[in-house]
This record gives C-alpha cells, structure tokens and sequence, in this order.
C-alpha cells in the first residue's frame, strides 16, 4: 500500500532536481534569459541595499540592539531568503544565457533540491508574511519616512517580487515534496522564537507569548501553518495557470539562449516519451507538469 505514495514522492524529487526543471528556472516566456537574469540581479541589489540600510540608520540612531532583534524575526529572515534566492538565480540564470547550461545543472543532486526547496519559499512566505504583518502586526508602521519605507519594502514588495517570480519565468508548478520543507521551516522558526525568549527575554511575536493564553499560541501556529500550506497550493495553480495561458493557448514557451539551442538534445520525460530538452520548446507540456 505504501509503494504508490513512496514512488509519487520519487518522481516529485526527481523532477524538482531534473534538467527541465532548471532550464524552466531560467527562462521567461517574455524575457530573454539575459534579462531574466539581470531582473533578478536588480531586486537582489534592492533587497540587500535596504538590509543593510536599515542596519545602517539603525546603528547611526543609537539603535544597534533592533538590528541584532531582527534576526529573531520570520519578516527578517524571509527578507534575507528572497534576497540569496534572488542573487543565485541572477547567477544561474546569467550563467544559462551566456553558455546554455545553468550554473546549477552541474551542482549535487542536494543542492539542486535546496535550491528547488528556496524557490518554494520565496513564493510562499512572503504572502504569509504580508498578510499577517499588515492584518495584526503594522500599527506604527507610517509613523516616519523611514519606517514608511522599510515596512512597504519588507511587507510590502516582498510579495510583489514573490509574485513577479510565479508569473514571469518558464517555472513548473511546485513539485508536491516541496510541501516539506515549508512545514520544516516554521517548525524551526518556531524553535527558534522560543529561544530568542529565553536568551533576550522578550516573545518576537506577542501571539506566541503564553501569557495570552495557550489557546491563542496553539491558534495562531496552527493558523500560520495552515496558510502557508494554503499559499502553496493556490500558488502551485497559479503556475499552472500561467503555463495554460502562455504556452497552452499563446504558444509563448520560452525564450531560449542560443548556446541552449545549439546543444539542443533528446531525453526521456518522466512519461517515457521522448522529448527535447532544449529544444525550440524546450518545456514539458501543462499535462505533464
């Protein structure tokens, strides 16, 4: 009874780590790949550039303690995750336009998941963080052009790069074990929200402090949970969506570098048809993602 489900959770790994997948990683269905990867270089600049200014102006205030307490913050460490995603997948999708072979193509098998693993994240937690920051989290959020700022790029145009990542690259829907690692993750971070109480002495987030009640700790982990695994299911979709419409009903697959074309060769997919890895096409169908 266990095989079916161990060799769909295979074939979920298998494609979350395959050249295809990885090629659709770098490639827009409206960009070139160079400019795909220079989109992306520029929102890594954005990210790291705000990080490190908030860590700037807050020493410059005397407020060096707030940039230690916000490496104790989910919004902080997403922030950081967005900002590494943004500055690899800038380097193999460069490395992918200029020589046809994505940088990650020759990484372990590990690494290749990790990194399938992070994309996950970048379009997931951003929402998650959106939502709850500006529902129960944002009051004081305008009190100041700096605040202004750094909360409408922290929880604001987070998702709107989250989004920009589902809507512009040739990327396949989120393979299923991917659901993993975003429930790894929270539990973590959960982990590590009690200790930041126990060495520093105060609850990142006040809904996390017992004191509230258990009810409303055991409620809101849960519910935080649950809309991650919500956003990743809607956000799957989504992909999907795009897939039908770009290249389902416009015919828009991909706009290839011509290093890819010209080593342009046949696999097997995971159907056992054979297919062109980098062909004109160079994607799987929406059926068979």
């Amino acid at each position: 009874m266990a095989v079916k489900p161990l060799h769909r959770l295979q074939t979920s790994y298998q494609q979350s780590i395959s050249p295809i997948y990885i090629q659709r990683l770098c490639t827009s269905w409206l960009l070139f790949p160079i400019a795909l990867a220079t989109l992306r270089a520029l929102l890594a600049l954005y990210i790291f550039t705000t990080i490190f200014t908030v860590f700037g102006l807050n020493d410059a205030r005397g407020n060096s303690e707030d940039t230690e307490h916000d490496f104790s913050y989910f919004t902080f460490l997403s922030y950081w995750g967005l900002a590494f995603y943004f500055a690899f997948a800038a380097a193999h999708t460069a490395s992918y336009a200029l020589r046809g072979r994505a940088w990650l193509e020759g990484w372990p098998a590990w690494l290749r998941w990790a990194h399938s693993a992070l994309y996950v994240t970048v379009t997931v937690y951003p929402f998650v963080v959106t939502v709850v920051f500006w529902a129960v989290l944002a009051s004081g959020a305008f009190r100041s052009p700096f605040t202004t700022w750094s909360n409408t790029s922290e929880h604001a145009l987070n998702s709107v790069f989250a989004f920009a990542e589902i809507v512009l690259p040739c990327s396949e829907p989120h393979p299923w074990i991917q659901t993993a690692p975003i429930v790894v993750v929270a539990a973590l971070y959960l982990a590590l929200a009690y200790v930041t109480q126990a060495s520093e002495g105060f609850y990142v987030y006040y809904f996390l402090n017992p004191a509230h009640g258990r009810g409303l700790v055991a409620g809101a982990c849960i519910g935080i949970l649950a809309a991650m695994i919500i956003f990743f299911v809607v956000v799957r979709y989504l992909i999907l969506l795009r897939m039908w419409i770009t290249e389902k009903k416009f015919g828009m697959t991909g706009k290839l570098s011509k290093s890819a074309i010209k080593r342009s060769t046949v696999v097997e997919d995971g159907h056992g048809e054979a297919m062109s890895e980098l062909s004109k096409t160079g994607v799987r169908t929406v059926e068979q993602a």
